[in-house]
């Protein structure tokens, strides 16, 4: 119990707290709101509308095309507005609306480091994930039975639990490395690594970066055979010689020998104990004086952030097996797998770089 000399003090922060306005706490409680607004504005085509017309167009005439309700469309540009994807000026009666810059390079279908098909995944798959983060939390497991109705025994059976959700997750892969894919393939100089295998390498879009900052390297795309397939005839052209496709399940089947191992964003998926295991087999596979290359978001020592790693791990937990770990946590399973001389690169964006070495 306070003593009695505690009093005034509490009264005191009360008293401030009672005349405060939670404004971080209100954006908090309210942000789903604006993820869900920008989702749907990109889910109508509200941006790629804006683009290709040649002049701002007024509510009616966007509630027309993109076949919505004029008085629905109307708020919805105007919350974009309000969140400086849209710009609107006065036009005789009314307003009339455009794209930010920002909306024409990000939002577009169209542009080359659009983020659309990532906002498009993070609205119906991951959105309704994250409706049971409750329950994430309290079982410590994830969420796709409860939002989708699937076992998620096998992950990636839940993960690509459909044609069509694997070519949506697969392009979400691409949309991520197109703003962030250069720095990572350039934060060590990988050049003397030449025969290089991107397990998991899904949509190739982590292989094209890499291809192209090294001249003289070929990339061979690890992946289940229903992922290849549809790498092949959606994402890689016959224009990329020097990627090529190895089916497997990197578990299970043997993987070849190589200069170079890429893991971007696989081990986040799984336990320490399978994250091991997969590396094990990686530094097993190796050639000597070869190495491997994680590539995750890393959280800080301390666990104190940065914010973007501590929401992507509460996603882990909602989504799959894994966790985001710190530098020192992949270090210390790298050196279980017997990989040495780990070194570590921060990009400065999503995505940072860890490199490891088999010795000869």
């Amino acid at each position: 119990m306070a003593s009695s000399s505690d009093a005034p003090a509490s009264a005191m922060a009360l008293s401030t707290v009672a005349t405060s306005y939670p404004r971080k706490i209100l954006d908090y409680m309210e942000g789903f709101l604006v993820s869900k607004t920008l989702f749907t504005a990109c889910e109508l085509g509200v941006f790629d509308l804006l683009l290709g017309s040649q002049s701002p167009l007024s509510a009616e005439e966007i509630s027309q095309a993109i076949g919505a309700s004029l008085d629905g469309t109307q708020r919805l540009l105007d919350a974009c507005t309000g969140l400086e994807l849209l710009t609107a000026q006065q036009q005789g009666h009314g307003r009339v609306y455009s794209n930010t810059a920002d909306a024409s390079h990000y939002l577009t279908q169209s542009s080359p480091v659009s983020l659309y098909h990532s906002i498009q995944y993070s609205s119906r798959t991951i959105y309704h994930c994250w409706f049971h983060l409750t329950d994430a939390v309290r079982e410590g497991r994830n969420q796709y039975e409860k939002a989708f109705g699937i076992n998620s025994e096998d992950l990636f059976e839940a993960l690509y639990r459909s044609d069509e959700e694997m070519v949506k997750f697969m392009h979400l892969m691409n949309s991520i490395w197109n703003i962030c894919g250069r720095d990572v393939v350039t934060a060590f100089d990988l050049s003397p690594f030449r025969s290089v295998y991107d397990l998991g390498g899904c949509s190739g879009a982590f292989a094209k970066h890499f291809t192209s900052a090294y001249s003289e390297c070929t990339v061979t795309i690890f992946d289940l055979p229903k992922v290849v397939q549809v790498s092949r005839q959606h994402f890689v052209t016959d224009g990329n010689q020097r990627i090529e496709f190895h089916e497997g399940d990197f578990f299970k089947d043997p993987l070849p020998e190589g200069d170079l191992y890429i893991l971007s964003r696989i081990l986040h998926d799984w336990t320490d104990q399978r994250c091991i295991e997969l590396l094990t087999r990686v530094h097993q596979a190796c050639k000597p004086g070869g190495g491997v290359l994680l590539v995750e978001a890393l959280l800080l020592e301390d666990g104190s952030g940065p914010l973007t790693a501590q929401l992507y791990s509460l996603n882990m937990l909602v989504q799959t097996e894994g966790r985001e770990r710190t530098a020192g946590q992949y270090r210390a399973l790298l050196d279980a797998a017997g990989f040495s001389q780990v070194q570590v690169r921060y990009t400065g964006k999503i995505y940072d770089v860890v490199l490891g070495y088999r010795q000869g």
